[in-house]
């Protein structure tokens, strides 16, 4: 019989593995402002990882619509149902977000002309795609150890070896890099690693105490909140997003304290915590001395809040604002999508 330890690390490399090989079926179709030829060509079809981002795409796209194209500079960009799909926000939350009703294949529309520059922030292909996803583990990294440092002083080759493992879904490719960082803020058998546990990992180990670890044990969370107004038996009876103000971009580190030994974190326990606004009862939110936690944190080096400023125009609010929160206290949660990123 396999031991607690052995079984819950097991547990945890499958649902990873589970995450990483996740995908979407995608039905891609040229807008019809964008066809050049007679007849139009057909949609294409293909799979999106769940991890993935949409921009990644666009070389195997274009090539399929290739034939049909004006002439001149692509500024390319997908749509669905008449919304711009914002670049920067993975495959699988797109879809759990947009698609209350799930479509299989996922209709999109690509354009390659005409971007909505007034509602989409700039995108340069994989280049912003890749700023992206590094500033993204720059914060996350700041929250867990109090600087992110581990990230900014990553090797060239690193920096390149953990990108390709995240555009390939590589996962132990990518465990192999950033297993270095040091970052995570969980034991290989999932359980929390808190302050005491990890000054006695130091001392065994007899390596340097890490900036934070001193600290409650921090986990950083983004949150995409989409506002139904309606009181609707179903989920799928929701009316379709027709902007982005209906979707709440919150991030929230959910701070843990513990008395005394370690324990499992719930799911439902941390929304409780991160979104006491949209649960009746905040009792629960502070049953072990967490507190709802606040902004994400801007005390980083001058780096980090120079690149937390140029994304925080992609994240629209670090907080919901107080019309959303007035409107969260009339509201049920409904469903809860959770996309490990």
């Amino acid at each position: 019989m396999a031991a607690p330890h052995d079984e819950a690390a097991a547990w945890s490399e499958e649902a990873a593995r589970r995450v990483w090989a996740g995908a979407v079926p995608l039905q891609v179709h040229l807008h019809d402002a964008d066809v050049t030829a007679l007849p139009p060509p057909p949609a294409f079809l293909t799979l999106g990882p769940r991890i993935g981002y949409l921009p990644l795409l666009i070389p195997v796209i274009k090539a399929h619509f290739s034939n049909a194209l004006p002439p001149g500079v692509d500024t390319v960009w997908f749509e669905y149902k008449g919304l711009p799909l914002k670049w920067y926000v993975p495959i699988g939350a797109l879809f759990d977000l947009l698609c209350a009703d799930p479509e299989r294949p996922w209709n999109l529309i690509v354009h390659f002309r005409g971007y909505p520059s007034e509602i989409l922030s700039p995108c340069e292909g994989e280049d912003s795609v890749k700023w992206s996803y590094m500033n993204s583990l720059k914060e996350a990294t700041f929250i867990i150890t109090g600087n992110s440092k581990s990230v900014m002083n990553m090797s060239h080759a690193d920096q390149v070896a953990l990108w390709e493992s995240v555009m390939k879904g590589n996962l132990d490719g990518y465990k192999s890099i950033s297993t270095r960082l040091k970052i995570g803020p969980f034991e290989d058998d999932g359980l929390v690693r808190t302050a005491s546990a990890e000054r006695k990992r130091q001392q065994n180990s007899d390596e340097p105490e890490s900036p934070g670890s001193s600290k409650p044990c921090r986990v950083p969370v983004r949150l995409y909140v989409r506002n139904v107004q309606e009181d609707l038996e179903y989920i799928e009876d929701a009316v379709p997003v027709s902007d982005w103000e209906g979707v709440s971009y919150i991030n929230r580190p959910f701070e843990i304290r513990k008395v005394e030994g370690r324990s499992y974190i719930t799911l439902e326990h941390a929304l409780q915590t991160l979104l006491p606004e949209f649960f009746s009862s905040k009792a629960a939110s502070r049953a072990d001395g967490s507190h709802p936690a606040g902004a994400l944190d801007s005390a980083a080096d001058s780096s980090d809040a120079t690149n937390s400023s140029r994304s925080s125009k992609e994240a629209e609010q670090a907080l919901a604002s107080p019309r959303e929160v007035g409107a969260a206290k009339k509201t049920k949660v409904k469903l809860i999508q959770m996309l490990k990123l």
